[in-house]
């Protein structure tokens, strides 16, 4: 059996103001919370037995997934009293694994899509004989991430965070945050204080000689830190693009949850999802965006690569682009939100608000 960690702590701050009421992990993706993604994808791996590392908004968690048997799982919670960032998290949970020392331990990041082989890294980890194994993916432009150089073998030589001269970007491998640590090398983090895996535990275990083994998997991979990459996740989950099996639903341009109401007319497109009991009206147009519970778009409203919050109000022929609209807001009638708007929850905004002129 392997051991999973699911490090979920995160204020997603970012990610405001989606976060104000919900923690970055239990945002809706494709019809239900991001983490059961994850965890669906766990259990189809093999794991049975995750410890979720848990500390802003961590009450809300438990309620919810419960013991995990639903999901097939055995699932434990632990809450941090203080922030202890990501290698913190994972000493603070140490005393709730069961593996013996030498056994694998997967570790990932609860705000990351990807398509990952989970079996594979955990093979590959084995086979190696490494005491920490990464998944490391290739992007067009590494300057957001930390570079993870390898040699031919694929052992990492050197952690880089955030390269920002051309010298210093060596690789486009990244650390992708999902790791498989053997049981007796998570014991050897300092407890009790804030860690960063990536800016001290990696960088010490690899002066002290440990062995660090990178696996390049360059299947789908989204980090989804901003509201721009959640939505896009979201679509891509429903479009079939990233695989999940807990999407609700066939794959296809629009997934409707049973309680939505959608007129005859309106039309959803592009990976849009609309939750239960809200309610997209006449005519409306909806592509790539999340409607999450209870909200409401009005008749003529066009809505594109947008996020509309549970309970909020989209006014009739109000356009949104790559907007966001917190829990419980309204936008009134005749509004234009464009690329980076984002209204606070329960935020009222006046119809005819916000206007761009025609020649712009």
């Amino acid at each position: 059996m392997t051991e999973a960690i699911l490090l979920v702590g995160g204020k997603g701050t970012r990610l405001r103001p989606l976060t104000v009421n919900t923690p970055k992990p239990m945002i809706p993706a494709a019809g239900v919370p991001f983490l059961t993604h994850q965890l669906a994808r766990a259990r189809a791996a093999g794991v049975e037995h995750v410890v979720m590392a848990t500390s802003y908004l961590a009450e809300v968690f438990e309620p919810y997934f419960g013991d995990g048997s639903a999901l097939g799982l055995s699932l434990e919670y632990v809450t941090e009293e203080e922030p202890l960032g990501t290698g913190g998290a994972i000493r603070n949970v140490a005393s709730r694994l069961h593996s013996g020392p030498d056994d694998p331990v997967l570790v990932f990041n609860g705000d990351i899509l990807t398509g990952l082989d989970i079996r594979a890294l955990v093979a590959a980890h084995g086979s190696s004989g490494a005491d920490v194994s990464l998944h490391l993916t290739r992007v067009d432009d590494p300057r957001a991430f930390g570079l993870v150089p390898t040699d031919p073998t694929g052992r990492v030589t050197a952690f880089l965070e955030k390269p920002q001269t051309p010298e210093e970007i060596v690789t486009d491998q990244i650390n992708a945050g999902a790791y498989v640590f053997r049981r007796s090398v998570i014991d050897t983090i300092p407890a009790g204080r804030p860690v960063s895996v990536e800016r001290e535990t990696f960088p010490e275990l690899l002066a002290s000689g440990a062995h660090l083994q990178g696996m390049v998997d360059s299947t789908y991979w989204l980090d989804l830190g901003t509201p721009q990459a959640f939505v896009r996740g979201s679509a891509d989950l429903v479009l079939g693009r990233a695989p999940s099996p807990a999407v609700p639903g066939r794959c296809g341009d629009r997934l409707v949850l049973p309680t939505a109401r959608v007129a005859p007319d309106a039309k959803l497109t592009g990976g849009t999802v609309v939750g239960e009991d809200a309610v997209i009206g006449a005519g409306a147009r909806i592509t790539g965006s999340t409607i999450l519970a209870g909200a409401v778009v009005e008749a003529g409203a066009v809505v594109t690569d947008s996020l509309v919050g549970a309970g909020a109000t989209v006014g009739a022929r109000t356009t949104l682009t790559e907007a966001v609209i917190g829990d419980g807001a309204t936008v009134g009638p005749d509004n234009e939100l464009r690329a980076g708007a984002r209204v606070w929850c329960d935020t009222e905004l006046p119809p005819r608000a916000i206007r761009f002129s025609s020649d712009e």
